[in-house]
């Protein structure tokens, strides 16, 4: 193996190109938000400008996020063998790398109008802003909702050229359940991150952990279905929000017992559930 495949492996390595559940979870509201925007298909030009632009920008944060989290994944067994944490890749590499993916999901927004480049400036402020709200903020998971929401004001300004009171709400409803996975998320590593410090929803919610993301999934179904209900997306839509509950039930299983397999199977299928809503939507308006 050449060098430069070598190095190629650990640059697919830092931006989890393996593990694509981290952009399928940015992907479907972001697309649900496009279907709503459009009422129905958005064009090939703007759905290939969301879909590489939400591949590009998830890598990007994970370029940032494993620089500013290197002292503290060295100490978590899931971690500790990621290429900046490791020492394979050089913090200036992966810097460089982010910045690259950066500025090509930028240019991805250039293509579409003055608005959504103006949220683009405001989602990237987030994403940098996350990786270090975990040494501050109780709940640093609602950060990471903030910056993994952006691409639904974005995908309504760059279809309707503004963002409706719509996409607020879905918004606020897509932040509950970033809430909820990456709190199954953070469960998985909890006896960790109290060694270390750091500070994670699930720390912060102790034994109302389980409960809490139950709570928070019915949140987000509840929101969006109730911010849905004039749309009219008729029987498909609701047969995929009932596929979308029966998850949650089955989320329920996986959690509460607190084990680490199974909050991170649950974190790990959350796509599946995006995917369902997403799915009723686009279904709604093809029907």
């Amino acid at each position: 193996m050449s060098v430069w495949q070598k190095k190629l492996g650990l640059y697919l390595d830092l931006i989890r190109w393996s593990r694509p559940a981290g952009w399928l979870l940015l992907l479907w509201p972001t697309l649900a938000a496009l279907w709503l925007a459009a009422g129905g298909f958005p064009g090939w030009h703007l759905l290939a400008v969301f879909v590489l632009g939400t591949v590009l920008m998830r890598s990007a944060g994970c370029c940032v996020n494993d620089v500013a989290d290197r002292e503290f994944d060295r100490h978590v067994k899931r971690t500790a063998q990621r290429p900046v944490t490791s020492g394979v890749l050089s913090v200036k590499e992966a810097l460089g790398v982010g910045a690259v993916l950066a500025l090509l999901s930028f240019a991805l927004v250039l293509t579409t109008n003055r608005l959504t480049v103006l949220l683009s400036f405001a989602a990237l402020a987030v994403t940098l802003i996350y990786p270090f709200a975990k040494r501050w903020v109780s709940m640093p998971q609602a950060v990471l909702g903030l910056a993994f929401s952006m691409g639904i004001p974005m995908a309504f300004a760059a279809v309707q050229g503004e963002v409706p009171p719509l996409a607020w709400w879905l918004m606020l409803g897509n932040l509950f359940w970033v809430l909820a996975y990456d709190t199954e998320y953070a469960m998985v590593d909890r006896d960790d991150d109290l060694k270390i410090g750091i500070k994670t929803s699930a720390i912060t919610l102790g034994r109302l952990d389980v409960p809490a993301v139950l709570l928070f999934y019915l949140l987000f179904i509840g929101i969006w279905h109730l911010a849905l209900m004039h749309k009219g997306l008729g029987a498909i839509y609701l047969v995929a929000m009932g596929v979308a509950l029966v998850q949650v039930a089955w989320h329920y299983s996986l959690i509460r017992h607190r084990s680490r397999e199974g909050c991170f199977k649950a974190f790990r299928i959350n796509h599946w559930l995006g995917f369902a809503v997403f799915a009723g939507i686009a279904a709604g308006y093809a029907v």
